[in-house]
């Protein structure tokens, strides 16, 4: 968030999308979500699975979107986050050696959280780099990432984390200050029925691992919960941040988020379609943006100014180019 506050790849989807005017704020009975899975993506991941695989995943290479705002910052952000959650069988250790051959401080890795160095090998995968803020001389990228480890008696464990990466304007490059990795606390005894179906939502509301463990939790508002699910009738949706790994503040202000409350969620992709793309329909982030206000968002941010809805309900900022945010209150 900052200081104001992704057409389906095999072809236009096959009913007209009818939201939401008139809808209710929140949909509760959506079974599955099964009616707004469309395409061939695999459910979202769980983290903190062993496999019995010795081999580790091969990962596509991040890259900076054309249409990024200031991409260097993002690039400067990930390879950080890369030298610090990889490395080859043998070179454990060398994390810190890894930092410091970028220009950064090696004392970095000791601010990563889970994503230290603690097994004989490890690959990871840079799902998305979102801006928790960009000012002229600030900057907070928000890296969502997999990762695989494999440990000392060959068995691979999938994890991953967000890492809130804290960046400052320098010369030649942008310099990394702080890393804040998600903290998604504890599982919740059990869940309720909306969280569950989130979570079984599979390619309808695909999740990366810190939002798994923040639904899991139970600390993720209904307002929440509900719209995606609401949405996902209609939309394919690549979440990005729930509640952890969020700034606790909208960047750049005193302002309290309302990430780390559990009333917010952003979207990174919708329709198989990265919101930052120049690419992706403008028709299309505009419909669901709308969708969102519709779902019950007080607070929909991206990376276009939309006219109508409640009074600041639509909002759009250099932050918000690469993704969607939907705020709830009480």
């Amino acid at each position: 968030m900052s200081i104001a506050e992704s057409r389906d790849p095999a072809g236009p989807h096959p009913r007209r999308r009818t939201l939401l005017k008139g809808a209710p704020a929140v949909l509760l009975g959506v079974a599955g979500c099964s009616g707004g899975t469309r395409g061939g993506a695999p459910a979202s991941p769980r983290p903190s699975v062993t496999t019995t695989r010795s081999r580790l995943p091969q990962v596509p290479v991040w890259r900076p979107s054309p249409g990024d705002v200031q991409p260097e910052v993002k690039v400067r952000a990930v390879e950080l986050v890369e030298a610090v959650g990889a490395w080859p069988a043998g070179e454990r250790d060398a994390a810190m050696a890894r930092v410091g051959a970028l220009g950064l401080e090696p004392t970095l890795v000791d601010q990563a959280g889970a994503l230290r160095p603690g097994g004989a090998a490890a690959v990871l995968e840079v799902v998305d780099a979102q801006y928790g803020g960009i000012l002229a001389d600030s900057a907070s990228v928000l890296v969502v990432c997999r990762q695989w480890v494999r440990r000392g008696d060959g068995a691979v464990v999938a994890g991953g984390t967000t890492v809130d990466v804290r960046l400052r304007r320098a010369r030649p490059r942008w310099e990394v200050t702080a890393l804040h990795p998600a903290e998604s606390g504890a599982p919740a005894a059990a869940l309720s029925a909306q969280a569950q179906r989130v979570l079984d939502a599979g390619s309808a509301i695909r999740l990366p691992p810190a939002a798994v463990a923040d639904i899991r939790s139970g600390q993720v508002h209904a307002s929440v919960l509900g719209a995606l699910l609401n949405l996902a009738r209609t939309y394919r949706m690549d979440v990005s941040v729930v509640r952890s790994g969020h700034p606790l503040k909208v960047f750049g202000t005193d302002r309290p988020s309302d990430h780390p409350r559990g009333r917010a969620v952003d979207v990174w992709r919708i329709d198989g379609h990265a919101v930052v793309d120049p690419g992706t329909s403008r028709a299309l982030v505009e419909e669901f943006m709308r969708a969102a206000a519709g779902a019950g968002s007080y607070n929909v941010g991206g990376p276009l100014q939309l006219s109508g809805g409640a009074a600041d309900q639509f909002f759009s900022d250099d932050t918000h180019r690469d993704h969607v945010h939907m705020g709830f209150g009480n």
